[in-house]
């Protein structure tokens, strides 16, 4: 198992991930009869931008060629404050493994090795929004369960 960040040449099997995700997780199945094609120039424009920047990091776990889980980060600046040094934090979103490799140990490889990440370049913390189904998968990797944001829908 290569545990990495993406590259352009994982573009094709990302996007085919987060359509899957995402219909995986759509009870009321409108996601799957919408235009595929439509979501992929979508995507697709988000993960070369996303790939040649410094604000998104997405790791992947390989193995044979083929990615098989996957986790974005993005860096949220904060504002400096006087009297100490300022470092991001990291909003962690679309963690995702295929069925057929599931509760083999790969997703908690792969945050293990976020995890890491974080503590090497001092980001001040990882904040994540987990599933009902995820939030035990967070638990056992270290994570703790705080209470929920305010939020302020404009619509």
């Amino acid at each position: 198992m290569n545990i990495r960040l993406a590259e352009s040449k994982d573009i094709e099997q990302l996007i085919k991930m987060r359509w899957d995700f995402t219909i995986e997780h759509d009870k009321s199945k409108f996601i799957e009869k919408s235009p595929y094609n439509v979501f992929e120039k979508e995507c697709q424009a988000f993960l070369e931008n996303a790939l040649n920047n410094s604000q998104w990091f997405i790791w992947v776990a390989e193995e044979n060629g083929k990615v098989v889980s996957h986790i974005y980060i993005e860096l949220i600046q904060k504002v400096p404050r006087p009297g100490r040094i300022t470092y991001p934090f990291a909003y962690m979103t679309n963690v995702y493994t295929l069925k057929e490799y599931r509760n083999k140990g790969i997703g908690s490889k792969l945050l293990t090795t976020i995890n890491e990440w974080t503590k090497e370049n001092n980001y001040e913390f990882i904040i994540v929004w987990p599933s009902e189904e995820s939030i035990n998968y967070y638990k056992k990797n270290g994570y703790i369960h705080c209470t929920e944001p305010m939020e302020f829908f404009p619509r």
